[in-house]
């Protein structure tokens, strides 16, 4: 290397760092910051590729769009917290996430404002859109950079291999930042100082532009300063009101601290141990908790006698807001175990066998990732997964669920999965009663207990009623089969609630089991619902007439190339699937993610090695041995492998997930190393990457194993479109 390739390879590397601290920041912010994109994730990564994509290709401009990026960057933070401040100060305001009264898919926290009463409703594709073309344009100059220093360093691959060792230290600092919790403005100032940096370099540094930066950081610091005091965790933005003893996250109510002595419905978490014990049943000794939250579901479980409690959180900011201030102290109990992990991998990984298995209040209100859609609890809703809590439950266990599932289908699906895993129907309550509950209705909170559940029927069946004791200093003495004395009284209702088991009628088209491959518990068939096909539609066009503007208009032979487009959408599916299926073998925590990232770049770099060591890369075989290992992966389900050791479980089915992304890297080090628009070459990749990220909702149709078909078909696009060339 030259002392005049020096600084386009530090510019690359230190580009690779920018891009993907920058995105990873970015996802983040606007999850918590805008309302109700925190389900829509995708959004501000596809952004993002699609600003690269047109930055490389205004590489040969002479506009400096990285001059740009610091007051776009400032309107688009100020725009986001102006819609905020909109939206918490103005209660007409609604944003309508596919008409939640009766939706195809459903949303938690989007029920608390009626669009059919509000004075100005926003569709929530309206806003994505928005931000998406916003984030984009905040990327257009880095993407600029990085194209011209490709054009202006000799060896493409090596210089690639730089780009990547940069994004691979991205991530890295990302994550350390995540595992300390450091708040949003300590991220952007990093990404930013980087950016003044390079702008320092080009003598493009002006005081202007440092003080929108520096206003863009200020931005970001207020965007919280809205309600109480705001932590971030590696999954939310989450604010703990004292006074209240509300928690919210991404500025939405999740979790209500509730102390056993709290009269009202806080007594539901109560309710199984009760119905077990009057329906002379023992009291439940080894139990187990997911989604642990903040300690109610631990506290009235310790104080029905439980012997041992394996109390599982995923989020550690969650999870130390319980322990530090729950009144009940339920974590500093010796009977206690705590679990910072994914529910699906503890089950998946214990040798533990108990008596009581809980899925507590289960409703993450984030995607696990930005790459699909699934939430963090996805994969505790499969069929899979409730084979998974039979297999720990001992001989006689109980496994309970109970959530406000916002639709009667949704209680319907469960309850068919339940039924399937344990061979018998499970027994369904409402609070308040409801006798029956049909696909369209709004369930309310619902209780859905299956496995050793005969002594609860039969005293259903003697009894008819359950009155649930309200107050909590009597509850656990009160025999509620037994009538109290003047129960079923106007006078006495703040006091009891009744209970017994809800009839669900199904009236409607029946619902899908959910899968590990099919995942998706709130989603009512397998279909593209009309939210996601407008959000992709506009997307789509939006991401068309950019691509198109930035095209490169002066230059013979200037334009999109297809063989790097279609390499660059299926790689982008090829991410997607490995980010899912390793998630599932691993699990959904940030950590897992991490990981997965950090491996699929370092497959890349080993890729860009190859190539540098490799002299004579033969296309026709790489192209070869990525066919057959995608064709492995539709073959071999991935749950055939969830059982066994180490190799088995773990080692093969990640050969058969991450394989591909070797060869699909060898294969574009190879055309990106003869390219003779190298900017052009990579912002059609980035661009294709975009179109594959747009594709992945395809998965709502599919499930994700077959997802790898559409993979594949752009791949087989890409090697017609190299012509066969060796």
């Amino acid at each position: 290397m030259t002392v005049v390739d020096r600084p386009h390879g530090f510019v690359l590397a230190l580009t690779g760092f920018l891009v993907l601290f920058l995105e990873l920041a970015c996802i983040r912010w606007f999850a918590a910051e805008v309302i109700f994109l925190q389900f829509f994730t995708n959004v501000v990564l596809i952004a993002s590729f699609l600003g690269m994509s047109c930055g490389c290709l205004a590489a040969g401009r002479r506009e400096y769009w990285l001059a740009r990026l610091p007051l776009l960057a400032l309107w688009t933070f100020l725009a986001a917290f102006g819609a905020l401040v909109l939206y918490l100060r103005w209660q007409g305001l609604v944003i309508d996430v596919g008409h939640q009264a009766s939706p195809q898919e459903v949303f938690f926290g989007t029920e608390y404002r009626n669009p059919d009463v509000a004075r100005f409703v926003v569709p929530i594709d309206v806003v994505t859109d928005l931000f998406f073309v916003l984030v984009a344009f905040v990327f257009v100059g880095l993407g600029q950079v990085l194209g011209r220093a490709f054009n202006g360093y000799p060896d493409r691959v090596r210089g690639y291999a730089l780009n990547i060792g940069g994004s691979l230290a991205g991530i890295a600092a990302f994550s350390a930042l995540s595992f300390a919790q450091a708040p949003a403005p300590a991220w952007f100032l990093i990404a930013f100082a980087g950016i003044a940096y390079l702008l320092h370099l080009d003598g493009e540094l002006t005081w202007v532009r440092a003080a929108a930066l520096g206003l863009s950081t200020v931005v970001i610091a207020m965007s919280f300063s809205l309600g109480p005091p705001t932590r971030w965790s590696p999954y939310y933005a989450v604010s703990y009101n004292e006074g209240d003893r509300n928690l919210t996250v991404n500025t939405i109510a999740h979790q209500v601290i509730v102390p056993f002595a709290t009269p009202g419905l806080g007594a539901a978490y109560s309710l199984i141990h009760l119905l077990n014990q009057r329906s002379g049943g023992p009291p439940f000794q080894d139990v187990l908790i997911i989604g642990a939250g903040t300690g109610n579901d631990v506290a009235h479980a310790l104080r029905l006698a439980a012997g041992r409690i394996d109390a599982v959180e995923i989020d550690p900011v969650i999870l130390d807001i319980g322990i530090h201030h729950h009144p009940d102290r339920p974590y500093q109990d010796p009977r206690v175990v705590r679990h910072l992990d994914d529910g699906r991998h503890f089950l998946r990984t214990t040798s533990r066998r108990y008596d009581l298995v809980v899925y507590g209040l289960v409703d993450s209100l984030i995607l696990h990732s930005s790459y699909a859609n699934l939430r963090l609890e996805s994969y505790l809703f499969t069929d899979q997964a409730f084979a998974d809590v039979r297999r720990v439950l001992k001989p006689g266990g109980v496994f309970v669920m109970y959530n406000y599932f916002r639709q009667g289908w949704v209680v319907q699906r469960v309850d068919a999965m339940a039924e399937a895993a344990f061979g018998r129907p499970p027994v369904v309550l409402s609070l308040p009663y409801r006798p029956t509950l049909r696909a369209n209705d709004p369930p309310g909170f619902t209780l859905v207990a299956v496995g050793h559940t005969q002594g609860m029927a039969e005293a259903f069946r003697r009894h008819g009623v359950f009155w649930l004791n309200l107050a909590a200093p009597t509850r656990v003495d009160t025999d509620g089969f037994t009538p109290p004395p003047g129960a079923a009284t106007a006078a006495a209702q703040w006091q009891w609630a009744q209970i017994a088991p809800t009839r669900l009628i199904n009236d409607a088209r029946p619902v899908p089991r959910a899968t590990d491959d099919w995942p998706f518990l709130y989603l009512r068939q397998r279909l593209i619902p009309a939210i996601t096909a407008r959000s992709v539609v506009g997307m789509g066009l939006l991401g068309l007439a950019m691509v198109y503007g930035f095209l490169p208009r002066e230059s013979a032979g200037a334009r999109i190339d297809p063989r790097m487009f279609f390499l660059g959408a299926g790689f982008m599916l090829l991410e997607t699937k490995a980010v899912v299926q390793l998630a599932l073998l691993f699990g959904s925590t940030w950590v897992v993610n991490s990981m997965v990232f950090a491996t699929i770049l370092l497959l890349i770099l080993l890729a860009n090695l190859y190539v540098l060591k490799v002299p004579n890369v033969r296309l026709v075989w790489h192209y070869t041995g990525l066919f057959l290992l995608l064709a492995a992966g539709v073959l071999a389900p991935l749950e055939i492998f969830l059982g066994g050791g180490v190799v088995g479980r773990y080692v093969v089915p990640s050969a058969l997930v991450l394989g591909p992304m070797f060869f699909a890297g060898v294969i574009f080090a190879r055309l990106f190393r003869q390219s003779r628009h190298p900017d052009l070459s990579l912002g059609s990749n980035v661009a294709g990457a975009v179109v594959g990220g747009l594709a992945e909702s395809f998965s709502l149709l599919l499930g994700f194993r077959l997802l790898v078909l559409v993979a594949m078909s752009f791949y087989a696009l890409s090697a017609w479109r190299s012509g066969g060339r060796a």
